[in-house]
């Protein structure tokens, strides 16, 4: 399952998040979206499950949750178009 996080605080680093998202599973990947220009983080990331329930399951606790100072979104990736 591909999970789209959004409203990330600039200071996320990808092992942090990897550790959030640990708690509900096995983690394959975590990708946070970084500007080409400033070398900054755009506020959003994307992790790869391999187990969908596990990854309900996060989309469900975590969504709207607060982390590092804001209120993450995390819902399902849409498919790229």
């Amino acid at each position: 399952m591909n999970i789209y996080i959004g409203n990330l605080n600039y200071r996320v680093r990808e092992e942090d998040l990897k550790q959030v998202m640990e708690e509900y599973g096995v983690v394959d990947s975590v990708k946070i979206i970084i500007d080409r220009e400033t070398g900054k983080s755009k506020g959003f990331a994307f992790v790869e499950m391999p187990n969908d329930a596990e990854g309900k399951r996060a989309i469900e606790e975590l969504n709207e949750a607060e982390y590092e100072g804001r209120q993450m979104v995390v819902k399902e990736a849409r498919p790229k178009m």
